[in-house]
């Protein structure tokens, strides 16, 4: 009797609420309709401020001066009033002579004034260095170096030569301008560095995407570096209003990314929390788009991604138009897009290009495929196992003969052929050029027909695997793509324990799992669950001049896209072919409410 209470005591705590000790996750507050106001935002990032600067303030224990204070500097950080000094701390930092990247040149100039500049090799545009700091420096005569033009000259506003110049006295942010490719450079008396830029490093031309090539649209490509892919965008959206902030992520790679909004239309709660999170990222290493994208994604366990990753500007520049941020990260040509969801990852970049009718269709196949690609492995393995008598009695006829003489259960069949495809999969990507693609068609024709053959598989599994790779194929997200590769595996083991009775409890699962996901506070199947206002391009996309507003899970400051009436040229009489041909100029032109066209009449009758 206590055995059996102790059990329904354990069966009734796995249905019993227990209370959590989790930390408080990021929810998008609601706003009012036609919102605009910025001042909370502000508010908080003040308060934010004043809180870090209080913490830093805390943390020193050394007193310093109200100057110090003021700058932030320590002792440490300040630039020394001697070149001597100045040499020996910076090739203290950077290990020289063991590090053989850093190069000094010392030289004196006229009046015996000595410097130094300090730049890295290979990232340093030599040139630049040449003919733009060093030949205008040695050029200064004596009296251009006297006390009384100690000013006009250490602004260098008339002697260096570069696109930009900036005064540093901070000994930290010296050295890092020198890691980011350009030059430093002092002056024996100066307690400040003078910053060049000189940026030359080798880096990859603007070329076709890779993953989203389409037919119809802008061909450009995101590259590795990160003021190119800027310039992209801002060949797209030329507005003031478009903002880019810059952060440095990695204690030893100090990797800068950047975050690109557009001020006024998106709302200021999201901006915040990407800052945040951005600002809490504590690693020594950040090379890649994916590895910050694992740092900053709500769910990192959830298999289905809920950032959007892209390499095309065009994709780019409409996201943040809607009110998104995009992240760029210097040294990968992808950008992330937050926050999503299921619709916009599921969207093909080639959708604004074509016809809204043509889209929509091709929405359904790509929904459709997802499906398939999940589900048809495991609803075939249910169906020869367990439910048989749903399948006709002509095709399980044809489907018992084809696996009569197979010495192997089904489900092995399943999982020998579905391991094979991923493994011709994986070895095209990885064999180089065009032996790849012909390894995988070659190599699943070979296979397949030799494991026909060998009576190793039946011949409608080869059938069902190709069809899965194939709706595999058709999703437009590779890393959505590769998340349905492996929830394909989890059906299969549901379809084999319980047949369709398995696969419904895996389905609901799935669809719990989406629903609980939320992407930077928003839900992961907006305008779905929760239900939000009707879109005009989620599954089905409306004509382009239908779409007035934008996302309404966004909560955008500015939530209208366009007037209700974009195609204003409908609301006008067309003109008159024998006026335009009559060439009456200012009388022929087209008015509102077709004044134009009677003016013509007028003047005909006349």
């Amino acid at each position: 009797m206590k055995n059996q209470k102790n059990l329904f005591l354990k069966l009734l705590s796995l249905i019993t609420y227990k209370k959590t000790n989790r930390p408080r996750t990021f929810v998008l507050p609601e706003t009012n309709e036609g919102q605009t106001s910025r001042e909370p935002d502000r508010c908080r990032e003040d308060k934010d401020s004043k809180a870090e600067e209080g913490k830093r303030k805390k943390d020193i224990r050394k007193p310093l001066s109200p100057s110090q204070v003021r700058s932030g500097r320590t002792e440490a950080d300040e630039v020394k009033n001697d070149v001597d000094s100045n040499l020996e701390v910076i090739r203290q930092h950077f290990n020289v002579p063991q590090n053989k990247d850093l190069i000094i040149r010392e030289f004196t100039l006229a009046n015996n004034r000595r410097g130094f500049i300090a730049y890295l090799d290979g990232m340093a545009d030599k040139t630049i260095i040449n003919e733009f700091i060093l030949r205008p420096l040695f050029e200064l005569s004596a009296d251009d170096l006297t006390e009384a033009n100690k000013i006009n000259y250490i602004n260098l506003e008339n002697v260096v030569e570069t696109n930009d110049v900036n005064k540093l006295d901070n000994l930290q942010k010296v050295f890092a301008e020198i890691l980011k490719g350009n030059t430093a450079l002092y002056i024996d008396g100066l307690d400040y560095y003078l910053v060049c830029e000189s940026i030359g490093f080798e880096k990859r031309g603007v070329e076709s995407p890779k993953t989203e090539g389409i037919v119809k649209g802008p061909q450009e490509g995101f590259t590795e570096n990160l003021r190119t892919n800027i310039s992209l965008i801002r060949r797209i959206i030329r507005n003031k209003d478009l903002i880019s902030e810059f952060f440095e992520i990695g204690d030893r790679s100090n990797t800068t990314c950047a975050v690109i909004y557009l001020q006024g239309v998106i709302n200021p709660a999201i901006l915040t929390e990407v800052r945040r999170r951005l600002r809490s990222i504590k690693t020594d290493f950040l090379v890649s788009s994916g590895m910050l994208e694992q740092f900053i994604e709500d769910s990192p366990y959830s298999i289905i991604p809920t950032t959007l990753t892209t390499e095309r500007p065009d994709r780019t520049a409409s996201h943040i138009v809607e009110g998104k941020v995009a992240i760029l990260m210097d040294g990968a040509p992808f950008a992330i897009i937050a926050p999503v969801t299921l619709n916009d990852i599921m969207h093909s970049p080639e959708d604004a290009a074509l016809k809204w009718q043509y889209t929509t269709g091709l929405r359904f196949i790509r929904f459709f495929a997802f499906a398939f690609a999940a589900l048809l492995p495991g609803m075939y393995l249910a169906l020869t196992t367990f439910h048989r008598e749903m399948i006709p009695t002509d095709l399980l006829i044809a489907i018992a003969k084809a696996k009569e003489n197979v010495p192997f259960p089904t489900l092995v069949e399943v999982i020998f052929m579905e391991l094979g495809f991923e493994l011709i999969r994986e070895a095209g990507i990885r064999i180089p050029g065009i032996i790849g693609n012909t390894l995988g068609i070659i190599g699943a024709l070979i296979l397949g027909e030799a494991a026909v053959s060998a009576n190793i598989v039946s011949p409608v599994l080869i059938i069902i695997v190709a069809a899965t790779g194939l709706s595999n194929f058709a999703i437009p997200n590779y890393s959505v793509a590769f998340g349905v590769r492996l929830l394909r595996f989890y059906f299969i083991l549901a379809g084999c324990l319980l047949g369709f009775y398995g696969l419904a409890l895996a389905l609901v699962g799935f669809v719990l799992m989406l629903v609980n996901l939320k992407s930077f506070g928003v839900p992961f199947l907006s305008i779905v669950a929760p239900r939000s206002r009707k879109s005009k391009d989620a599954v089905v996309r409306w004509p382009i001049w239908l779409q007035e507003d934008r996302p309404d899970y966004l909560n955008p400051l500015d939530s209208q896209r366009q007037p209700e009436i974009s195609r204003q040229w409908t609301q006008e009489d067309a003109p008159v072919p024998e006026q335009e041909a009559g060439g009456t100029g200012d009388a022929g032109q087209q008015a509102p409410g077709g004044q134009g066209s009677s003016s013509g009449k007028k003047e005909n009758s006349e």
